[in-house]
C-alpha cells in the first residue's frame, strides 16, 4: 500500500522534525519544571514492542515521583502521581518526547499505542495484528475512550485501524486527538490514574 509504506513514514518524519524545532521552547520549559518538581531523570524511558514486535525504547517526560514507603518500596502510581504529574498527563505534554521516536522511524503519529513487553505473551491471534504496523502517539482507541474503555474494546479498535489504514482516517484521528487534548478527557480509567494491567 503506497500510503502506509511510503507516504505515511515520510509525512511522519517531516512533521516530527518541524514540530520538534517549533516546540523546542516547550521542551526546555517542561524539562526545567520536571527537574524542579520531581528531580532527575527528566525523561522516562521504557522498552516497548513496535512493528513486528521489534523492541524499542519509548520516551516520555517523567510524571511520577520516586516516593517510597518505610520498607523502601515504591508507592502506588496514584500516590506518586501528584498535581504536577496529573497536569502533564492531562495536557499530554508527557508524550512530547515520543516525537523523537517518530523521527527514528520507531513510531508513527497515528497507530496502536505501544504497550508493555510483558503483554506479548497474552495476545490472541486477532489482537497480535496490532503489531503489523508501527505504533502511534495516538490511535483509534485513544480517540474512542483511551483509558476509559476496556482492553477488549481497545484491541478491537486497534485491529480496525490496522485493517482500514488510510490518509483520511489518520487525518480524522489527528483532529479528534487535538479535540481530546483540548478537552483533557479520557485520561484515566474509572478505577485508577492509569489503565489496569492487561495481564500479569
Amino acid at each position: 500500500m503506497v500510503y502506509k509504506d511510503f507516504v505515511k513514514p515520510l509525512l511522519d518524519f517531516t512533521l516530527a522534525f518541524f514540530m520538534i524545532l517549533i516546540l523546542l521552547p516547550i521542551y526546555l520549559i517542561v524539562s526545567f519544571l520536571i527537574y524542579i518538581k520531581l528531580g532527575s531523570p527528566i525523561v522516562f524511558a521504557q522498552k516497548r514492542p513496535g512493528k513486528n514486535e521489534k523492541i524499542f525504547t519509548i520516551y516520555k517526560f517523567r510524571s511520577m515521583s520516586d516516593e517510597k514507603d518505610k520498607d523502601g518500596k515504591l508507592l502506588s502510581d496514584e500516590k506518586r502521581l501528584g498535581r504536577f504529574g496529573k497536569l502533564l498527563r492531562k495536557s499530554s505534554l508527557d508524550e512530547l518526547p515520543q516525537l523523537f521516536n517518530v523521527l527514528k522511524f520507531e513510531m508513527s503519529f497515528i497507530g496502536p499505542r505501544p504497550l508493555l513487553v510483558e503483554y506479548l505473551k497474552c495476545y490472541n491471534d486477532e489482537q497480535k495484528k496490532r503489531h503489523s504496523v508501527k505504533p502511534g502517539i495516538s490511535g483509534l482507541a485513544q480517540v474512542n475512550g483511551r483509558n476509559a474503555i476496556s482492553w477488549e474494546e481497545k484491541f478491537k479498535l486497534d485491529v480496525e485501524y490496522v485493517e482500514n489504514i488510510s490518509f483520511l482516517l489518520d487525518i480524522k484521528i489527528l483532529w479528534l486527538t487535538f479535540l481530546k487534548v483540548i478537552k483533557r478527557s479520557d485520561i484515566s480509567s474509572s478505577t485508577n490514574v492509569t489503565m489496569e494491567k492487561f495481564c500479569e
